[in-house]
């Protein structure tokens, strides 16, 4: 049995307006910040209890796209990440750690941006 171990962790816009439009969805779903990286770059907002929700990367915004953050643990980062070259993705960018974990970055077959992230905290 071939058992998917990665799960939806954030739905992330990319946006050269992260600010003001992480402030926007703040409202409007009743979050708040709970993390931000070199400056504007990368907000992250959470719900009541602090998880992950929305993502807000600042980079070039096209119309209609949304793109996608799977999570999995540490230990099953270099599994899953196999996993999703093997299924058809294909990287778009050198696997890196950061000070938040390990990323991979991936498209579908159709284009779609996505990540693969195993986070430390």
């Amino acid at each position: 049995m071939n058992m998917a171990l990665s799960r939806l962790d954030v739905v992330t816009l990319d946006s050269p307006n992260t600010n003001s439009l992480s402030q926007f969805w703040a409202e409007l779903l009743n979050l708040h910040e709970i993390e931000r990286e070199d400056g504007d770059r990368w907000i992250l907002l959470g719900d009541s209890e602090s998880r992950r929700v929305m993502g807000f990367q600042r980079g070039e915004h096209v119309s209609g796209s949304i793109h996608l953050d799977l999570s999995c643990s540490v230990e099953d980062f270099d599994t899953e990440r196999e996993r999703m070259l093997q299924a058809g993705a294909s990287e778009t960018r050198a696997m890196r750690n950061e000070s938040y974990g390990r990323i991979a970055n991936f498209a579908d077959p159709d284009g779609n941006l996505f990540d693969l992230c195993a986070y430390v905290k």
